[in-house]
């Protein structure tokens, strides 16, 4: 499922290459015809990204409302903008590790990925965004045939965006979106980090749930997914199991205070970068290498990075969850 760092990326790219242009929209697939025939001819105002949801805004008070769920992602075509927040100083595009070791060129992970994209001008490209942002492939054709079972598809006169397999696709009033925002806990990247902090303090010493299902609840915290769950938990020392309200609250604060500083380096480098300290080779190795980017996270059965201890995966409603038995006792 795409974590926080993912949605809020999307909407950077729907910010690039959509909003503030006029769009024709479609449903390919058939299942949307209605929501898009009253999005078709308006221009697209605003890209916001709040918990795992997306929203874009069309004049006359219309908002679409997108949750990727498990298996949603968005592609984009045309005369993509590919979104790259650090550029240095000479033009080249970069991203910066937690050390601020700033790495130019790209690197193509095992899955062909860039993991650190140097693309800075538009170019004919499709780009795949859901969990991660997948490689480039040359656009000939347009407007390019849907691929798959396209739920909508937005298209401009030089870009097309097309959505496919998400669990929410939805029109929304504005009183609406606020409605739906008002459900969900905090985001480090849209509320205040301080008031985020008290707010998702004060929720989790109050529940008898366990932490680890507690990261995992969008209503007490937004964006976390399987992934951030499990190493930040790691990285906090923190036993998945115990009831949040027995969780000590500088741990709890620490939770958050990481989770915000995590964050906003998933969404820069498109990856879920849970290592610190990591040289410039070492990061290297990670960012090309799923496996070498995370201390616990898809690694059971295999040692612990720090202790050496077996790294156990067990099922928590319904979703895997990693750690470390002796680390985190």
């Amino acid at each position: 499922m795409p974590e926080g760092h993912s949605v809020h990326r999307i909407a950077r790219q729907f910010e690039r290459n959509i909003v503030g242009r006029t769009v024709t929209a479609s449903s390919p697939q058939g299942r949307f015809v209605e929501g898009a025939a009253v999005l078709d001819g308006r221009e697209a105002l605003e890209a916001r990204a709040v918990a795992k949801q997306m929203f874009l805004r069309f004049d006359g008070d219309v908002w679409l409302r997108v949750h990727l769920g498990m298996y949603g992602a968005w592609d984009f075509s045309g005369d993509v903008s590919v979104d790259a927040t650090i550029a240095s100083s000479n033009g080249r595009m970069g991203q910066t590790n937690q050390r601020g070791t700033v790495v130019d060129e790209a690197i193509m992970d095992a899955a062909g990925e860039n993991s650190l994209s140097s693309i800075g001008a538009p170019r004919r490209a499709r780009v795949r965004m859901s969990e991660q942002t997948t490689g480039l492939d040359e656009q000939i054709e347009w407007p390019p045939p849907p691929v798959g079972a396209v739920r909508l598809r937005l298209l401009t006169d030089t870009t097309c965006a097309d959505l496919r397999g998400p669990t929410a696709c939805a029109l929304q009033t504005s009183d609406e979106v606020q409605a739906t925002i008002d459900k969900l806990g905090p985001d480090p990247l849209v509320d205040d980090v301080a008031e985020g902090e008290e707010r998702f303090t004060a929720t989790v010493k109050k529940k008898p749930t366990s932490i680890g299902l507690l990261l995992m609840d969008q209503s007490v915290v937004s964006g976390i997914g399987n992934v951030y769950r499990a190493e930040l938990l790691f990285r906090a020392r923190q036993n998945p199991h115990t009831p949040g309200r027995d969780v000590p609250e500088e741990v709890v604060r620490e939770l958050w205070r990481d989770w915000a500083r995590l964050l906003p380096i998933g969404v820069e480098t498109g990856q879920m970068m849970t290592m610190d300290d990591l040289d410039p080779e070492a990061y290297r190795r990670a960012m090309a290498h799923r496996d070498d980017r995370h201390w616990v996270y898809h690694r059971a059965g295999l040692p612990c990075r720090v202790c050496g201890t077996t790294v156990l995966m067990e099922e928590a409603a319904g979703r895997k969850l990693y750690w470390c038995p002796r680390c985190q006792a």
